[in-house]
């Protein structure tokens, strides 16, 4: 089976990833498909399906981001600060694609757990199923080296449900500062804008009502008369 799809997937999606998603590209990489390749793969073929389907979500993020980058080419003007950037829309498909990457690990963990009794491989099972005429004992190949596979099969997916709850948790803790710290200083630019234009407003107002004590206009006729009939002393 030719994986080069896959690591083409792989290498796309790391472009638009956080640091965290970033680690997670490599564990996948590094971690389970190259040792898949190299040494299970005639052994595990479940744990080829595993690993396409919990790739296949991050292909929402790499179309979401050609939809973009398609958009500004067919209007010919800048839409987006970057197309890549995670914000608005393409943060929703980011963190639904997380969500659906952590569903498929913990489905598949609970399938293997499932399949072999605890994550255990019996070097001996008892096996009655047909075309056996009469229980026989049946011995498992190679059953340290399926153990082995095993353990590090469900290693490396617990460390990828880490990784992706650790970057769902991050995004939404960063976005949700963000957005407070926005609407923080909106409301606060409000309020001060309100109390400028209020104390503007008492200033004119109290200007015009204060009287004016020191003009001559404002004194009584009789007052200004005898100011007038006033001579000096000689």
């Amino acid at each position: 089976m030719s994986w080069a799809f896959l690591r083409d997937l792989l290498s796309g999606v790391n472009k638009y990833s956080t640091g965290i998603g970033r680690i997670w590209v490599a564990v996948v990489f590094i971690f389970r498909l190259l040792v898949y390749v190299a040494a299970a793969e005639n052994i595990w073929k479940l744990w080829a399906l595993q690993l396409i389907l919990v790739s296949t979500p991050s292909l929402l993020v790499v179309f979401h981001v050609a939809y973009r980058e398609n958009r500004e080419k067919k209007h010919n003007q800048t839409l987006y600060k970057s197309p890549g950037e995670i914000d608005g829309g393409l943060l929703c498909t980011y963190l639904i694609s997380l969500v659906l990457k952590t569903g498929f690990e913990i489905v598949f963990l609970i399938l293997f757990y499932k399949l072999y009794n605890g994550f255990k491989i019996p070097h001996l099972v008892k096996c009655d199923v047909r075309p056996c005429p009469n229980t026989v004992d049946c011995y498992i190949s190679k059953p340290t080296e399926k153990m082995i596979f095993l353990y590090f099969l469900v290693a490396t997916s617990c460390l990828c449900i880490v990784l992706n709850l650790s970057e769902l948790s991050y995004l939404l803790c960063k976005y949700s500062v963000k957005c407070y710290l926005k609407r923080y200083t909106k409301e606060h630019r409000g309020s001060a804008s309100g109390c400028h234009k209020s104390g503007s407003i008492s200033h004119r107002r109290a200007a015009a009502a204060r009287p004016a004590h020191d003009s001559p206009l404002s004194l009584p006729l009789n007052e200004q008369d005898g100011q007038e009939n006033i001579s000096p002393l000689t």
